[in-house]
Order: C-alpha cells, then structure tokens, then sequence
C-alpha cells in the first residue's frame, strides 16, 4: 500500500519547560526513519515513501538540502555510520535493496541485493568499519561488508518478518532481532545454528529493538502491544520492567548516549515521551 499524505521531521528539545520544538521541515510524503550526521551536528537524513533520501540543516529555515531518489519503493530505514573516518550513510528499502551513500556525493555507491522480502531496519556495526545488518520480511538477518558485493552471512533468525534490529555495544559478534513471532532473539556470528537467547513477553508485533549504550547486556523494544520493554538477558527472569504509557502502537525507540538510562520513545497516539525507566534509574 502506498503511503498517502505528508510527512514532518520534527526535531526537539528537552529542557526546564519540557519538550519543545526547536525545528519542523515538511515533506511531501511519509517520513518513517532519521538518522543525525556523525561530522555535522545540524545535519540529518530522513528517508520516505516515495523511495527518496533528504538531508536537511537545521540552520536553514527551509530543506531539504539534498534529495537522493534512487529506491523503486519505500525507504523505510537509513543510518548514518558510528565508527570512525568514514561518512557513510545506509538505506534499506521496500524494493528488497540496501544502498550505500556518501553524503557528499549525489548517487549511491553501491546497491545491495539478496533479500527476498521488503526491508525494514539497516543498521552499522558500532565497531566493525564498513559492515552493516539488515532485517527483513524474508525472515532473515543479513551482514553486509562495504567492501565485497554480495552478502556475508544470512540468518534465518525467526519464522516471521523482522522488523528489526541492533548491535551490542559491547561485544561486536552479537546483535539482536525482533519479529512480528513477538520475540526478540541473540545472535553470536561466529555461530547462528541457535540464537544465544531468546526474549518472550511482548504479545503483539515488535517494531523497534535498542541496546543499551551502558550496560552490556540490556536492551529495551516496543510493541504493537503498546508497551515498551527493558530486558536484561543474562539474568534468570530477564524481564526487567514493562513501559506502558502510549494507547497506541509504539514504533519509535531510543536509549540516550549522553544521559544515562534515558529513554524516548513514540507511537501512534503522536506522542513522544522523554524519561527514565526505573530500571534504569542510577542508585544514589
């Protein structure tokens, strides 16, 4: 189905007062990822319906920048790289491919195909340059090196579409995966016979899965079961908590890498919520 309508990136702020606008730029189609650029802290890139890339600046008043249409179908994932001396930019798509982009340069460099079903989330390794995951309705995890064309490992990593996934921060052999199965599944790469754990709890579709920038073995995903969940898998009961504050499909999650145990996430009720899950929270 093709996405109907407008779309608005709407960039934040928390302060005393509570969250406040800073910035708001249209788009004449749905936007369903952002990613912020890692060389410049007013530049972003969001990716839409209509297959297309923009980047903006906030210091302009008007965007976007750039307009990159190279997708055949939906973009609905795009990140910008974390590890250093590159500038790159990944987007996976509908139309089954992932594709490569420097910011800088106005086409692709590289389109990746092997996937036999829409993708949802691509997403850079923290540590390891030029590799990324993807995840997909094909039911598959797929790692991908910059460097070599075709696809370096596929994982068949659940018996439904994946809709999403993330790196450890802290082990660069494991990710994590979420389905719409409603589990959420560890994979080791140096073996993807059996995955290392496996999360059970959410009763709806999981869109989004983040692992924590602090803590090694936590990690948090909302639902369509309109609740967001902290984990910690190397416990015996790893469920730490369950957020339920959205009455709508959660969609949107993120753990902050500056403020310690904070988290946003949205939903479909078009709320965003700021906070700390007491989970989280650091003893005194």
């Amino acid at each position: 189905m093709r996405s109907q309508g407008c779309g608005t990136l709407a960039v934040l702020e928390q302060n005393e007062a509570g969250i406040v606008l800073l910035r708001s730029f249209d788009w004449n189609d749905g936007l369903f990822d952002v990613t912020w650029s890692e060389n410049n802290e007013n530049v972003l890139i969001t990716c839409s319906g209509d297959g297309s890339l923009q980047i903006w600046d906030m210091a302009k008043t008007k965007g976007p920048l750039q307009v990159y249409k190279e997708h055949t179908l939906e973009a609905y994932s795009v990140d910008w790289s974390q590890t250093r001396g590159e500038q790159l930019v990944v987007s996976g798509s509908w139309d089954q491919t992932a594709k490569l982009w420097d910011p800088a340069v106005g086409k692709s460099l590289c389109t990746f195909k092997g996937h036999e079903g829409v993708i949802y989330s691509t997403i850079w390794s923290p540590h390891i340059p030029g590799c990324f995951a993807s995840a997909s309705g094909d039911q598959t995890l797929r790692i991908w090196d910059v460097k070599t064309p075709g696809v370096k490992l596929v994982i068949p990593a659940h018996q439904a579409e994946v809709l999403s996934c993330d790196w450890c921060k802290y082990d660069e052999n494991l990710l994590v995966t979420g389905a719409v199965d409603c589990s959420l599944k560890g994979w080791d790469l140096r073996n993807i016979r059996q995955p290392v754990f496996v999360l059970l709890g959410h009763t709806y579709a999981i869109r989004r899965v983040k692992f924590s920038p602090f803590h090694a073995t936590i990690l948090a995903s909302c639902s369509y079961d309109f609740t967001v969940r902290f984990w910690d898998f190397s416990k015996p009961n790893p469920l730490l908590e369950t957020v339920e504050h959205h009455t709508e499909f959660t969609c949107g999650l993120d753990l902050s890498l500056h403020k310690r145990g904070q988290v946003v996430d949205c939903a479909w009720d078009e709320l965003v919520k700021i906070y700390t899950p007491s989970c989280l929270a650091v003893p005194v």
